[in-house]
């Protein structure tokens, strides 16, 4: 009879989480909330974005939450190498900007869900069982924001790559180019490369303007 009874509830719907956000008390939250629900895990947690991919490709969760201003490697390519090598794992960015240029690359590099963290209490739990699920999430304000860059035509010549936009963020913290080599895993050459194409398209002149333009732009913190 105990065992009918046992046998007769469903199971909880098992989510294996990784969260990766500098902020130590943003991941103590976000853990808080998520280990809340039934059958939901958080099985690693990283304060970077070199580190961030390395446990992705440990655990391989069900779905990733990347806050996309990651020290190292911004959120962009941390989902573009994360969805790269764990297809399955659905990527969340979480974030403080709704960018218009933000979303349209994180659409890019394979994530189907970006939620604002000011939204978080609202929406966190909805976002992350519809990626578990495999479905897209948007809140109303962020599909809004999408229709826009669709619909506008916009001069889009001097936009980075997710690579050159990597770079500038490492030079904006202040890695030097063999620094930037070893944490990208390319050569010195191939890094001013991308130094020199992003001084270009945005018509800079020298790593001061690469700097400026990253705090601008919410690459790093002023």
């Amino acid at each position: 009879m105990l065992n009918q009874c046992i046998s007769a509830y469903e199971p909880a719907v098992m989510v294996r989480i990784l969260i990766a956000d500098d902020h130590e008390v943003v991941r103590s939250g976000l853990r808080a909330t998520l280990e809340a629900q039934a059958g939901w895990s958080v099985v690693a947690e990283a304060a970077n974005g070199k580190d961030a991919v390395a446990k992705a490709a440990q655990v391989v969760p069900d779905v990733a939450i990347v806050d996309y201003a990651l020290p190292l490697i911004n959120g962009i390519e941390v989902t573009r190498r994360i969805r790269i090598r764990n297809p399955e794992t659905e990527v969340l960015i979480f974030t403080m900007h709704d960018s218009e240029t933000l979303i349209r690359e994180m659409l890019s590099a394979g994530a189907r869900g970006y939620l604002l963290k000011s939204d978080a209490t609202a929406f966190l739990i909805t976002a992350v069982e519809s990626l578990a699920a495999h479905k897209p999430f948007f809140t109303g304000k962020i599909s809004e924001t999408l229709l826009e860059s669709f619909l506008v035509q916009g001069q889009h010549g001097d936009m980075l790559t997710g690579r050159e936009r990597t770079v500038v963020q490492l030079i904006a913290e202040g890695y030097t180019n063999k620094e930037m080599a070893d944490i990208l895993s390319l050569s010195m050459k191939t890094i001013e490369a991308h130094r020199a194409s992003a001084l270009r398209k945005l018509e800079l002149k020298n790593t001061a303007g690469l700097v400026r333009y990253a705090i601008r732009n919410k690459l790093v913190s002023p």
